[in-house]
């Protein structure tokens, strides 16, 4: 039984949709409808990083221009900023690095503000991702979509990152940096041996700890996620998408993550298994 057939074996019971796009660095793929579009809710995010680094490299931005949290940007849902009194500034970069490690909203619609929509969606077609697009800044009364992406298009963007073909290698590596300080991946890892993941306090050693650098997200109607899984026996990509579920409620416990929880660590110890690939290529639709 090939990895994609015992996915959806263990989904069976699974009241949601689930796509699924795995790659290694050995040529090999796993996916399930890796090209259906779906909600991304933050995990759009990630691309609106990329642009900030196209456009520092490019000369068009700063990443430590000043940036005042206005109270224009101010919006409910993740993040930090919402919390503070508006009219201090932060740097471009600590703006963003608020943005992807604590899925900072307000954060993100500064962000949106400084770099342009336009710009940003041209940097997403520019490096590729077709099925990509954020459509509007975070206003919850205004908007009820934030961005589409596909499982393929979010797969590649962190099997790129990985391989420095963002930007440069330079600003691949300090992306990567800023992802593995992302706080929400337990849909990713919330299965993984607690061992593997022991933080630097640990006895653990190096060549045997797991990291991971990633981005997820959440909306009432989707739960996303996607990132690099760093492994002793090599690095894969994971992304994970989720639609169509019956509980809209946001939990630890729901259904989404312990499902998604449960696939990412077939794929780790299928990975493991094999010592460091899939082996395997198949696609269902």
């Amino acid at each position: 039984m090939d990895i994609i057939q015992r996915v959806q074996r263990e989904l069976i019971s699974y009241s949601g949709h689930m796509a699924l796009y795995v790659r290694d660095f050995k040529g090999n793929t796993a996916s399930v409808c890796e090209d259906e579009p779906f909600e991304t809710a933050s995990t759009i995010k990630s691309f609106i990083l990329l642009d900030l680094y196209e456009q520092a490299a490019s000369g068009l931005k700063d990443l430590e221009e000043l940036l005042t949290v206005e109270e224009k940007f101010v919006v409910e849902g993740s993040g930090v900023l919402q919390s503070l009194k508006p009219g201090f500034s932060m740097s471009a970069r600590n703006i963003a690095i608020l943005m992807i490690i604590v899925s900072d909203n307000t954060a993100t619609n500064v962000m949106i503000d400084y770099l342009g929509l336009e710009h940003i969606n041209e940097t997403i077609k520019k490096y590729g991702f077709s099925n990509t697009v954020l459509h509007n800044p975070i206003d919850w009364e205004k908007y009820k979509n934030l961005g589409t992406s596909t499982v393929k298009d979010y797969g590649e963007f962190f099997y790129r990152l990985h391989q420095g073909e963002l930007v440069s290698k330079e600003a691949c590596e300090d992306m990567i940096s800023i992802f593995s300080r992302q706080h929400y991946n337990s849909m990713l890892v919330g299965e993984f041996p607690p061992y593997y993941l022991a933080g630097e306090d640990s006895t653990v050693s190096d060549e045997e700890k797991i990291t991971v650098a990633s981005k997820s997200g959440s909306m009432d109607a989707c739960r996303t996620d996607g990132g690099i899984i760093f492994t002793p026996k090599g690095d894969y990509v994971i992304a994970m998408f989720h639609k169509d579920f019956h509980d809209p409620l946001y939990h630890s416990k729901h259904e989404s993550y312990i499902y998604g929880a449960r696939v990412s660590r077939m794929i780790l110890e299928r990975f493991l298994a094999l010592g460091g690939m899939l082996n395997t290529i198949h696609d269902s639709q």
